[in-house]
């Protein structure tokens, strides 16, 4: 099975910079910086058939979870685009190196019949190489936990499991940005060095998270 990525309006993308795909306010607003993450000894399994949690997924200074999917354009790329999934693997070395875990979570609970089913899981993460764990959380619940709103979403922790970043990966979608801001990258360097992150909110882009109803 071979998951393509679709076309996408450049106009789409230049929206992105003003239109959040996001829920409404009356949605579960999830953590907030500085609290723990929940649901750290849940199991979810992995396109590898191994079984992860949380908790053992993190590392000596932290974990990054990345909610993510097989089809979102923002994620598998687009002519206009090209997807933030290029940057998984460099993302996961970075974070290797400065002893920070990295998984990528698929949520898209209404689609596990079809192109997020496990075995499409399994064939996107064979097709993109992807050098971390890729998860599924059956019905959301981490999500919905979590609060995670798009694919992808990024939610970053320390040591203690503390969230410490949340938001994008960086604003490469966003038109009318005035500079190239990488978010995660910098957040990693920040926290490998004991540093504070200096901007540790940011707003989601992508796709909504295809819950069931």
């Amino acid at each position: 099975m071979t998951l393509k990525p679709f076309k996408i309006a450049a106009a789409v993308v230049a929206a992105s910079a003003t239109m959040a795909f996001t829920f409404s306010t009356d949605e579960p607003t999830g953590i907030a910086l500085g609290e723990k993450a929940p649901m750290t000894d849940v199991s979810m399994k992995g396109t590898d058939d191994q079984s992860y949690t949380l908790a053992k997924l993190a590392q000596s200074k932290g974990l990054i979870v990345v909610f993510s999917c097989n089809t979102c354009p923002f994620v598998v790329g687009s002519d206009e685009f090209k997807g933030w999934e290029s940057q998984y693997n460099e993302l996961n070395k970075l974070a290797k190196q400065a002893n920070i875990g990295f998984v990528l979570v698929n949520s898209n609970a209404a689609k596990r019949n079809g192109d997020d089913s496990m075995e499409a899981m399994k064939a996107h993460a064979t097709e993109q190489s992807y050098t971390m764990p890729y998860v599924v959380d059956e019905h959301a619940s981490l999500a919905d936990a979590f609060g995670a709103k798009t694919t992808p979403h990024v939610y970053f922790f320390n040591d203690k499991m503390e969230l410490i970043y949340c938001g994008a990966i960086d604003n490469t979608v966003e038109g009318k940005r005035k500079e190239d801001k990488n978010y995660l990258r910098d957040a990693i360097s920040a926290q490998a060095a004991g540093k504070s992150i200096p901007e540790n909110s940011t707003p989601p882009r992508g796709c909504s998270i295809k819950r069931a109803s």
